[in-house]
Formats: structure tokens, sequence, C-alpha cells
């Protein structure tokens, strides 16, 4: 058989780029083929053996050979510069040396990590958290950690559950974590908001919220906020937390960017009020192994039993594998190691990018300055929709993310552009920004024209 078979694979491969051949559509018969090609039948089998391998097309007996899906005009990945995805980045993920923990763990915990355990978390993984948690002033007890499955069960559990304040209405910053909202929609929850922008929020704005508004908690990123990249102070912390001690709210401190902080006399809220206001979520997807879903929750002892109660009717218990796994990490150092290096990895990045946007970004845009984190948010001109500017970026391979979802209703901005540092190769951080700068100009450009010639109707 000769190399004829490979001719045909390019030939249908160059249909489907050009979209003659489109997804579902049903290839060429072999007989056909074989006659259009002036190759034996065989040779053509084997051309559609080796592009089913490929998962391009699929075979119907007795009927014969379809498309499963268009090529992606092999968007080859080198030319995607990825500003979307906000998992941790892939070329830092300590995949070799976690197996041998997993490894360890099997061996070490043998029948415990296979059934039922401990509904508040494994004790020796807790043990480890509270001293991890040390590092970024979180000064508790086991016995006030709980593990759970991933940060969004906790934000799912505690919107749900009553509160010892009695209360019953949701602050949250404006915009905010889209995960978050999810579940205050999912569960009807009413809930206000209140403006966050790069200068913070108005605090006398936040006291009369909290005293008039019967606030069961107010729930807060400090640090390297989704979507602005905004970061408090430590006296805006401190008055924060007066403030809810006042009116009687509960804070909900989602520090899961936290450990990325370069700055060490950064504190979290939580610092400020250990014993009784304050609910502290730091999560490992973002900074670790995102499917490993596990997160630590330190919770007032007066909340102890009712929070249980309702993870225990959402999922008994977290999963024990993992749990035993991250215990042997934290123990074995392997954690602080690959926390040095993907802080240094992220800094660098973010400091590329806002170069990036302090060069080349047109006059009329504003851009966040995070130190550290994943998130810089860019606001657009207010005749802009990032929509659009999404839809004209994707066409570039350049993805990005807008923000409107992120917002209530009542909030909601249509021209804030999410870029995400986590996974965009640093070497092409200067590149996005270029293109996402021609992007904007080219829109700008043409409202004017279209302004102009509105005007010029009149």
């Amino acid at each position: 058989m000769s190399a004829k078979y490979i001719e045909i694979m390019e030939e249908m491969k160059h249909r489907l780029a050009n979209k003659t051949l489109i997804a579902g559509s049903k290839l060429p018969s072999v007989r056909q083929l074989s006659e259009h090609f002036s190759c034996s039948k065989n040779t053509v089998i084997k051309a559609y053996e080796e592009l089913e391998k490929e998962h391009i097309i699929y075979s119907v007996p007795k009927s014969g050979y379809y498309v499963v899906s268009e090529l992606q005009n092999t968007t080859n990945e080198n030319d995607v510069i990825d500003f979307l995805s906000a998992g941790p980045d892939k070329n830092v993920m300590p995949y070799v040396e976690f197996q041998h923990c997993i490894n360890q763990a099997i061996e070490q915990y043998k029948e415990e990590l296979f059934t039922y355990s401990d509904q508040q978390g494994l004790y020796s993984l807790r043990v480890q958290l509270t001293k991890y948690l040390q590092n970024l002033q979180v000064f508790t007890q086991p016995e006030r950690v709980v593990i759970v499955s991933g940060s969004q069960q906790a934000l799912h559990l505690l919107v749900s559950m009553p509160f010892p304040n009695g209360k019953n209405n949701i602050l949250i910053e404006q915009p905010t974590y889209f995960g978050f909202l999810e579940s205050i929609n999912l569960q009807q929850m009413n809930t206000l908001g209140i403006e966050l922008t790069m200068e913070g929020i108005d605090l006398d704005r936040l006291a009369y919220i909290f005293r008039n508004n019967d606030i069961k908690f107010f729930y807060i990123i400090p640090r390297f906020h989704n979507p602005l990249g905004h970061s408090y102070t430590n006296n805006e912390k401190k008055k924060i937390v007066e403030l809810a001690e006042k009116y009687d709210v509960y804070i909900v401190e989602d520090d899961f960017l936290g450990d990325l902080d370069p700055n060490a006399k950064s504190d979290p809220l939580f610092s400020f009020d250990p014993s009784g206001r304050i609910i502290y979520i730091k999560s490992f997807s973002k900074i670790f192994l995102p499917g490993l879903r596990i997160a630590t929750v330190v919770l007032p002892s007066i909340m102890m039993n009712n929070f249980l109660r309702y993870k225990f009717s959402s999922d008994f218990n977290s999963s024990a594998l993992s749990q035993g796994a991250l215990e042997i990490y934290f123990k074995s150092g392997m954690f602080n190691s690959h926390l040095k290096k993907i802080k240094e990895v992220y800094r660098t990045k973010m400091q590329i990018l806002q170069e990036s946007c302090d060069l080349l970004l047109p006059a009329n845009t504003h851009f966040s300055k995070p130190t550290s984190g994943f998130y810089l948010s860019i606001n657009l001109p207010e005749n802009m929709t990032a929509k659009q500017l999404v839809h004209m970026l994707n066409e570039q391979h350049v993805y990005v993310d807008e923000a409107s979802r992120m917002f209530l209703p009542e909030y909601k901005k249509e021209n804030l552009l999410r870029l995400s540092i986590s996974q965009v190769n640093e070497s092409k951080i200067k590149q996005g920004i270029e293109r996402l700068a021609h992007c904007i100009n080219l829109m700008n450009n043409r409202k004017k024209h279209i302004a102009r010639n509105n005007f010029l109707r009149l």
C-alpha cells in the first residue's frame, strides 16, 4: 500500500478546513474515492481508518463514514493567547511529586482512606493546615477547621444555612466571583451589593447597609479580587471588621489567592477578629491541583455543629484519598517549595502584563494594578461593550473574559474585561495586549466614524 492513503487523508482534512465538509457530513464512499484517486479500495479504507484514529471521522456499519467535528483550522496551540482560563499554570503543577504522596497515603492509611472518614476532615490534615495557615496570619485550632470539597461547596452551604445573628440577607461586592452569584441565584437568596472599585468600597455606605438591611453576612474577596484584582489595605480590613462587630454582621472571607501576596505585612480580615465573626475560606484550587477538590474553612465554634449537619446532607465527607495525600504533601515540605516557585511565576507574569498595558493600551481605557494574583481588569470606554471586543479578539485567537455575569442586574457593567495570567504563556503576554489594543482602537475609530456620519446627516 503506497503513501497514496496520506494524500487522501490530506484531501479530507483540506475539505474540513475550508468547510466543504462539516460536522455530521457523510464522506464520499470507498468506491468513489478509489476511482477519484485511481487507487485500490484498501488504500481508501486505510486512509479512513487513520482519520478514525485521529477522532476526525467515525464509521456507521452499512452506512458509511461521517465527520465527527470540524477541524479547528488547526488553531495551533502556539497561536493561542489565553487570558481566559483561570485554572493554575499547567507547567508548574507538581504531578509527579503528588503521585508519590498518593502512593504513600495509600500505603500509610490503607483502610482509613477507603471507608467513611471523619466528617470534619482527616484530623492529621487539619493539624497540618493549622500550621500552614499561621503563615497567612490565621491562628486557629484543628477543632475549628473543616475540610470541604472545594471552596464552592463551603460557599453554597453558608448561603443556605441559618446564622447565629438570625438575619436573612447577604451583601456582596460588585462585581464578584460568578460561582457565588450562582449559589445565591439558585437558592433565591435576597442579596444586596456594594460597589467595589480599585479605590475600594465606601465605608460609610457599608455602615449604612449593615445598619439598615438585616445582613446575615458580607461575602468579601480581600486579596487579588476576582474579577478586579483589587486588594484592601490592612486599615480598610480593620474598619470593615469593626463595622461588622458593631452591627452584628458575619464576614465570609474568601482568601483564595492570599498565598500569592508578596507583601508579608498584608493580613487577612480573620487576623483582626480571630475568635468570633469571620468565616475564613482557603481554597487550593488556584495554587495547586484543582481536581483534588479540597479547601478548608475556619468557623466560629458556635457555627460548627450546624455547618457539619449541612455538609453531611451534601456529601457526608470530602475525598479521603485527596486529604491523605495532601497531608503528606504538606508534612514533607513539598508544598512550601511549590508555593515559592508559583509565587514567583505569577508575580512575574502580572508584572509583564501591567507593563504591557501601560505601554500599549489607549488612553481612554483604565486597568487595575494588582501586585500578583491571577486577575487584572480593564475598563473600556463607556460606549464600547466587552462582548463585542471578546468576539473580535476570538477571531485573532486571543481569549479574554467579559465580566457582565459577575454583577447583580442593578450593578451590571457591559464594558469590563477580565484578564487572567494563570495559563497564558509569559512570552505571549505583550503580543496579546498589542492585539487587544489594536482591537480597541479599531472599535474606537469605527464609533467615531459612525458618530461623524450621523452628525453630518443632521
